[in-house]
């Protein structure tokens, strides 16, 4: 099993790709190189693809990189199966995950993050829980969003180094993940990461 992410900059003609665009390739660097693992297309759309337990982390690390910039956002589609053929680039690769994928970013109205899975019990639950975390979430200041991105990057630091890091108070930094939800949103990758594993163990 495998998954696929598709996204696309919410407000991208709004401000000049030079600035995000290289954000992005950063954080999509760290999954693998393009264009096997992830591409840019069509200039302001993407997809990449990342273990089943690391697709929710993976997604909010991209929308961490792309809120540190004003005006835009992102949207992100996750989409869980199986690979069934690969091609040099990402985007000519198929299977039901890219199927899932791609079902879910068309499906995307009001919400800027979902997941589909062959898992139907598990996807209502936790896309559920996706637009309750998309509340804080989607209301990132660049100076919140660069916090949750390095925090998220550095598992291993704690409080004190991170003010160290950014040149603040330990305070600052707590009061900082408070306002980004960090508890909570670290409470659900784990919920996710748990069900996900389970989930695919079963799965043949």
């Amino acid at each position: 099993m495998t998954s696929i992410i598709t996204g696309d900059i919410i407000n991208s003609k709004k401000s000049a790709p030079k600035q995000w665009l290289e954000g992005l390739k950063t954080v999509l660097n760290y999954f693998g190189s393009s264009p096997l693992i992830w591409e840019i297309y069509r200039g302001d759309s993407f997809q990449v693809e990342v273990k089943p337990k690391d697709a929710l982390k993976a997604s909010i690390l991209i929308k961490a990189a792309i809120k540190q910039f004003e005006i835009i956002d992102v949207r992100l589609a996750i989409g869980i199966g199986d690979k069934t053929y690969q091609s040099e680039k990402i985007t000519e690769s198929n299977g039901s995950a890219f199927v899932n994928s791609g079902e879910c970013f068309e499906a995307l109205k009001k919400t800027t993050l979902a997941i589909k899975t062959p898992f139907k019990t598990f996807d209502k639950p936790i896309n559920i829980m996706l637009e309750l975390a998309l509340l804080t979430m989607n209301n990132w200041t660049p100076t919140t969003a660069i916090l949750v991105k390095t925090t998220l990057e550095n598992p291993e630091l704690n409080q004190m180094q991170l003010a160290k890091h950014f040149g603040k108070t330990q305070g600052n930094i707590s009061q900082g993940l408070k306002r980004a939800g960090f508890d909570e949103i670290s409470s659900l990758l784990e919920y996710y990461n748990t069900e996900i594993q389970k989930l695919c163990s079963h799965y043949s």
